[in-house]
């Protein structure tokens, strides 16, 4: 009988890897966060923060001066 790993069958939390991409690390103020977690929230799918601020950052490439 094959022995198996703890660690083998824990599921891993968060966002799949996509291979794709850079990761980019930031720190926020309290009063930011709060802003995108409201925004977050008045979403019909409600997207966790790091994907509201993916989406937020989108808006923001896409809006015209």
């Amino acid at each position: 009988m094959k022995r198996t790993r703890v660690s083998d069958n824990k599921k891993k939390i968060g966002r799949p890897p996509t291979g794709v991409g850079t990761l980019v690390g930031q720190r926020w103020r309290d009063d930011q966060l709060e802003q995108i977690d409201r925004w977050a929230g008045k979403q019909d799918d409600t997207p966790g923060r790091s994907e509201a601020i993916r989406r937020l950052v989108e808006l923001g490439l896409k809006a015209k001066k």
